[in-house]
């Protein structure tokens, strides 16, 4: 079963399977999913039904920001649906989709991505998917033809229900209006439990924060994000959307008969029905809360495609966001399937001039350009899924699509091996204007030159580990004369750099693009002094969070991580936390301490890029991390600094499940290590100059020391 368009399919009056707005989002010119179901239960002898509701879904609705556009892939809805029934003979039976099915309009009368879907129940048509229902009064169907070799079978987990969650509070908005709480941003629509009259309409509206007391929709932009429900009457009546989702934490509820109780609406949470794989806890409450808030980003984000957002007119499969978030997504989810088939999609969209689109399917051919970091997903996504996994057949899959990437940069770069090309940067810098998010603090060639390193030391080492000798040479060796090119360009030999800022300080430590000696420690020491003159307040975009706080560890200046990561006042990770956000913001201050909003048009409060920190937690602070792909080496280094007592970090490798876990009590500090079957763990205990390696099973080292002793000292 596929569809031009997303559907739900009824056998004998049945919903077959429990997935939702299937067959998903995919590069539809290259790449159409189909499910496969055993329905064998629900096949009766004699007379049998199948039905489809079909909807507009992602191929014929509009996409994009700015009013979007319609009929990106196609004007034409359709389904492709195959049933094969195995008699007990062994006779077989094939029923498929042709001209002789028939179709009529039904009861959604409306549904889009963005603006969501109206049902009017008074036209349901009973038992329309059962045998014997007359159907004669419906029209015939077209055949579209379509390229059957674009068809695909489903590598990653399907959209569904994950969770229900109810209201927290229903109350009156100062104009009157009924507001829900559910106290989660989440990712999802609403079901209701309804009575009435035939004919009244319940109106749903949603939005992500209130202002003043009413929904907040300035930051949807041109989504409505708005359902309707006309009701069939004589009874209570259930219903959920089938064919829309929405990013919220409030619902505004109109038109409701009655009073309108907490056993009459719930959430329901839907995204891509990922394994849960990685978990982080530790002393701090506003660290959990962090934590958490980057778990629900990633859910609501990682519904099919990986996207920026889930609730404006946007919700994109931006590479970039993925790019700097994928190491810390690895670590939460077994992600493997649904990148896969992402990645398959980019592969097939990169163009060998203009690189990887911007966002992945490519809904943007209009504005796509060879960029760093965006571009860089065709090699840090992999790379990241076969660290976590182990898995090289991902690599070898994606190593032409890799290939292809970074030999744009290198063309690009020429002889002097500098990439000088267009960048977006350190997209999202605090400082940047609100109308201009790339014109940050730090050289924009600066930033893609870095990252540019960094890829060419990935692609060698690749190479090396699917046996392309002369790629890992070849690799190796452009990536050192970048390195000295980097070198000459960007960093004086007194180590002070063209931008003097956080992150150009920060990539050019963790990179490894500044050697060992004298140049190295200047640049170490002035990254911490404008990180304590910055007041330990958030300097970074995109490019420099995922690494900053790495790179003051790497300077010996733990401490000060630590004082980066607990700050609360803004800008700071945990300053959202005490404004009440349940999920990560794509601004610093999208809200504002006095409850306005932030100037630039893009506010998104569901964005998981900035969340990349939470990798660090899962390898720093707790010391939990992959020695080897795969964890078949698991490295154990924990850096336990000021203001946390206790961290711990769960990991469901493919070998089984490992646990670092330390607490301080007093003077004393306590490690827990938990190596799974097979594998081996090199364990750094706090203050010692050699690991200890251990083979699988639960060991507990304790060492005589406090917070500042078992901490790092700042230099």
């Amino acid at each position: 079963m596929t569809a031009l368009g997303v559907y739900e399919v009824e056998l004998n009056g049945q919903v077959v399977g429990d997935q939702v707005l299937a067959p998903g989002w995919s590069s539809y010119e290259h790449r159409l999913r189909y499910e496969t179901f055993d329905v064998s239960a629900r096949l009766r002898p004699g007379a049998n039904a199948l039905g489809v509701r079909l909807a507009e879904g992602w191929y014929r609705g509009r996409l994009g920001f700015g009013g979007g556009r319609r009929e990106l892939y196609g004007d034409r809805l359709g389904v492709l649906a195959q049933l094969e029934v195995v008699a007990a003979d062994g006779t077989v039976t094939t029923v498929a989709s042709d001209g002789s099915w028939r179709a009529t309009a039904g009861p959604t009368t409306r549904s889009g991505i963005y603006d969501g879907e109206d049902h009017d129940a008074r036209l349901e048509r009973a038992g329309w998917s059962s045998p014997g229902f007359d159907d004669r009064g419906w029209d015939p169907v077209a055949v579209v033809e379509r390229d059957r070799s674009t068809l695909v079978a489903r590598t990653g987990p399907p959209v569904r229900r994950i969770e229900r969650v109810a209201p927290v509070s229903i109350g009156a908005s100062p104009s009157g209006r009924t507001i829900v709480d559910f106290g989660q941003n989440l990712v999802g629509r609403l079901s209701l439990s309804v009575e009435g009259p035939a004919g009244t309409t319940v109106t749903l509206r949603h939005a992500e924060i209130l202002q003043d007391g009413e929904l907040c929709t300035e930051i949807l932009r041109a989504a409505e994000a708005t359902d309707r429900y006309t009701l069939a009457g004589g009874g209570r009546e259930t219903w959920e959307p089938r064919f829309t989702f929405h990013g919220f934490r409030y619902a505004e509820i109109d038109g409701w008969p009655g009073e309108l109780t907490a056993a009459d609406v719930e959430a329901v949470v839907c995204h891509s029905d990922m394994a849960r794989t990685g978990w982080f806890e530790c002393s701090h409450e506003g660290v959990n809360q962090l934590h958490r808030n980057v778990v629900w980003a990633m859910r609501g984000n990682f519904l099919d495609v990986p996207t920026d957002c889930p609730q404006r007119d946007e919700r994109l499969g931006w590479t970039g966001d993925l790019a700097v978030f994928a190491p810390t997504a690895a670590f939460l989810y077994d992600t493997a399937g649904l990148l896969r088939s992402w990645l398959a999609d980019l592969a097939a969209e990169q163009d060998e001039e203009q690189g990887v689109p911007l966002v992945v399917p490519n809904t943007m051919p209009d504005v796509w350009f060879p960029i760093a970091i965006w571009g860089d997903a065709a090699i840090a996504v992999p790379w990241a899924v076969h660290r976590s996994s182990g898995d090289l057949d991902l690599l070898r899959t994606q190593w032409p699509s890799m290939r292809r990437w970074i030999e744009l940069p290198i063309r690009w770069a020429g002889a002097d091996h500098l990439w000088m090309g267009r960048q977006l940067a350190d997209w999202l810098d605090p400082a940047a204007p609100p109308e201009n998010p790339a014109a940050g603090r730090t050289d924009p060639t600066l930033v893609g030159n870095a990252w540019f390193c960094r890829m060419l030391a990935v692609m060698a080492e690749v190479a090396g580990l699917l046996g392309e000798t002369a790629d890992a040479e070849r690799y190796a060796t452009i990536g050192q004369e970048a390195r000295a090119a980097f070198l000459d360009e960007y960093v004086t030999p007194r180590g002070r750099l063209v931008s003097d800022s956080e992150t150009a300080h920060a990539l050019a430590i963790r990179f490894g693009l500044v050697p060992e000696g004298a140049r190295r420690v200047r640049v170490e020491q002035r990254l911490v002094r404008l990180v304590r003159k910055a007041g330990h307040h958030i300097t970074t975009g995109f490019a420099g969070t995922p690494v900053i706080t790495d790179a003051l560890c790497d300077a010996g200046a733990v401490d000060d991580a630590y004082a980066l990561l607990l700050q609360e006042e803004p800008l700071s990770w945990l300053y959202p936390v005490t404004m009440g956000a349940t999920t990560v913001w794509e601004r610093w201050d999208g809200l504002r301490p006095d409850g306005t909003l932030h100037g630039g048009e893009m506010n998104s409060f569901n964005h998981y890029a900035l969340g990349s920190v939470a990798d660090w937690l899962h390898r720093s602070v707790a010391g939990l991390a992959p020695a080897e792909p795969g964890y078949r080496r698991i490295v154990v280094r924990p850096l336990p600094g000021p203001g946390l007592t206790s961290a711990r970090a769960r990991h469901d490798t493919p070998y089984g499940r490992a646990e670092v876990g330390w607490r301080i009590d007093a003077d004393r500090f306590e490690l827990d290590v938990v190596v799974p079957p097979n594998t081996e763990a090199e364990v750094w205990v706090p203050g010692s100059a050699e690991p200890v390696v251990v083979g699988s099973g639960t060991r507990t080292f304790t060492t005589a020391a406090n917070v500042d002793q078992v901490a790092e000292r700042s230099p």
